[in-house]
């Protein structure tokens, strides 16, 4: 799947059975359900689970948790928009 599918898939009613759970909490994050986003991730141990569980801190506004999950993740904290971030979580995942 493309960056470009993904973002066009966010017209469904669910996400994609193909999709791990780090780019299932990023779709349902950019449909703005930020629990269930949550949810998929907060049990997940990967690195990669890590960074998307950051970024769902730094949308909620809490800087700290973020950056805790941030060095998790083995990643700086990001300074770019959130849907910029967003976009290359998606692309990275994605590659």
């Amino acid at each position: 799947m493309t960056p470009a599918a993904f973002k066009r898939s966010l017209s469904n009613a669910v996400p994609g059975r193909e999709l791990g759970p780090e780019l299932q909490a990023l779709w349902w994050a950019g449909k703005g359900d930020w629990d269930k986003a949550h949810r998929l991730v907060m049990d997940e141990h990967s690195p990669d689970a890590a960074w998307v569980h950051a970024y769902l801190h730094r949308v909620e506004g809490d800087d700290g948790n973020a950056g805790y999950w941030y060095r998790q993740a083995k990643r700086k904290p990001a300074t770019v928009p959130l849907d910029t971030e967003w976009e290359l979580i998606v692309t990275a995942l994605l590659s």
